[in-house]
């Protein structure tokens, strides 16, 4: 838990704000320190000068008339002041002529001292180095800092033209007066000024990062908690708990998403479910269409094999009736031309037996599997062919063909062979859906679509017609509307993928109750 607070947001926020409030506050409070020092130093430097500037006038007079007791006593009078330690009077040669401690009067001073460093720069060339501008310096003595101040005493016109004095006019300095000061006081306020902005500072520091720490936990930590608990919630699946988070601010939009996101997920997982049980209604009736199919395709290998026996059976018959029609023939020569009876007999024998030939050599033809190969072919020689095929069927008996062929049709690039296998399904579908009874209508013509040729052939029967709901399913493979075990469903997907494959297609148009019309479209051989 403790881990964790020192790693939270509000802590991090605490800890980087802390850290740059200190560092702002001690930089503030080392300027303001400094500053402080800086004014207090000066107003001490500016009441220096002040008292030099005023010991230097009282000692005036007392020079001009040459009373030294008066100088001395003067001298002494001002020591006594406030912060005041000493004061002394120096000629030009650097002996203390004057001093409020007069034990120091008669004493030479050294040239490195700050009093001949405040004219000299060196004091070892006096006369070169003259006129330091700095008249004032910081020294330590024994623990207390001294401040001495020193101010340059002119060779003036009163001083050289008195009947007194024997100072010559070009000498500028006759001497020095120093002044030195306590900075005890000074001291003892910079120090009272730095404990206080210490103690104001680290005050304003802990009393900031305290409301500081309130502000944070009343609009942060508690509400990154509250989202907390509703993130462990909604990993545990409870979808309907909402956080109690009511503000404008971002930690409240924050949870109103959540809570949106809660009620979205809610929703989704509901969705879910359902979709799990319709996807399961959908897959048990997958599972019994795949059945029916698995059905549908065992009757289609039944009927191919059916066929394939029928082909055989087919081929089988061809040469007895071959034999039946060659011996007819020559029976039909050794009979005379008197016996009417038995020669009308044989024709008949020999004319059905060429039906039948003829019959049996269109199913093997049809039954052959030849190579898919496109040549130069006649649409209505190859739906005459089919046709030939399906009129003498019993399933075509009582059906009426009415053909509406185009003489005039150009030759198309196509498998004969696979067309005639489009054109028996279209006809064996329209004789089912009429129950073997009715009117067929079929009609070639050209027509131009999209700048196009085609040749169309049109199959339109009398049934019912197919329903609104079927009709866009009708090529799909073993889809039917037939009895089981009356269709596969394989004829009009088999057949919409042949005239595809010769870049046509199939278009049927239907309204129940009044028949059926399928529309196969084929490109027009472009180099005809």
């Amino acid at each position: 838990m403790i881990k964790k607070s020192i790693h939270s947001l509000a802590s991090k926020l605490i800890i980087t704000i802390a850290c740059l409030m200190f560092a702002g506050s001690t930089i503030f409070g080392y300027i303001f320190i400094r500053y402080e020092e800086n004014v207090l130093m000066k107003n001490l430097i500016n009441y220096a000068g002040s008292s030099a500037d005023l010991a230097k006038k009282a000692v005036y007079y007392g020079m001009l008339t040459r009373h030294r007791e008066a100088i001395q006593q003067t001298v002494e009078v001002i020591g006594k002041g406030e912060d005041i330690q000493v004061i002394r009077v120096f000629n030009s040669k650097g002996k203390i002529f004057y001093s409020s401690k007069r034990a120091e009067i008669g004493l030479q001073v050294d040239k490195n001292s700050p009093v001949c460093r405040s004219c000299h720069s060196n004091p070892q060339r006096p006369r070169e180095t003259l006129f330091n501008k700095k008249n004032w310096s910081i020294t330590d003595n024994k623990g207390v800092r001294l401040l001495k101040f020193v101010v340059p005493i002119y060779n003036e016109p009163s001083c050289y033209t008195a009947a007194c004095h024997v100072h010559q006019k070009g000498q500028r300095v006759l001497g020095l007066l120093e002044t030195e000061f306590s900075t005890t006081t000074v001291d003892a306020a910079i120090e009272r000024n730095r404990l206080a902005i210490i103690l104001y500072g680290a005050s304003f520091i802990f009393v900031i990062s305290i409301s500081l720490c309130i502000i944070l936990y009343i609009f942060v930590s508690k509400p990154v908690a509250l989202l907390e608990e509703g993130m462990k919630r909604l990993g545990k699946g409870d979808l309907d708990y909402a956080i109690p988070i009511q503000s404008k601010d971002e930690m409240g939009l924050l949870a109103r998403t959540f809570n949106s996101m809660s009620k979205d997920i809610k929703a989704y997982r509901e969705n879910m479910e359902n979709w799990t049980k319709t996807l399961e209604e959908e897959v048990r009736k997958k599972t019994a269409e795949i059945m029916k199919t698995q059905e549908q395709m065992i009757a289609s290998e039944k009927l191919a094999s059916l066929g394939r026996m029928a082909a055989g059976v087919a081929h089988e018959l061809n040469s007895p009736l071959t034999g039946i029609v060659t011996f007819a023939h020559l029976m039909l020569k050794r009979t005379p031309p008197g016996n009417k009876l038995d020669r009308e007999d044989l024709e008949v024998i020999i004319e059905q037996a060429e039906r039948c030939s003829k019959i049996i050599k269109g199913l093997l033809g049809f039954s052959r599997s030849i190579a898919s190969e496109k040549t130069e072919m006649d649409v209505n020689e190859t739906l005459r062919h089919t046709l030939d095929m399906v009129q003498n069927q019993a399933k075509f008996h009582n059906i009426k063909i009415i053909k509406e062929i185009d003489s005039s049709l150009p030759p198309i690039a196509g498998d004969a062979s696979q067309l005639e296998q489009v054109f028996l399904n279209l006809l064996i579908n329209a004789a089912d859906a009429m129950n073997d009874r009715g009117t067929i209508n079929i009609a070639t013509r050209t027509i131009s679509e999209d700048a196009e040729g085609y040749i169309e052939i049109e199959f339109t029967d009398t049934g019912p017609g197919i329903s609104e709901d079927y009709i866009g399913k009708i090529f799909e493979p073993f889809f039917t509307t037939k009895p089981v075990g009356k269709g596969t469903g394989l004829g009009l997907a088999v057949s919409h993928g042949i005239v595809k494959k010769h870049g046509g297609y199939i278009h049927v148009e239907s309204r129940p109750g009044k028949g059926a019309s399928f529309f196969v479209r084929l490109p027009v051989n472009k180099s005809s």
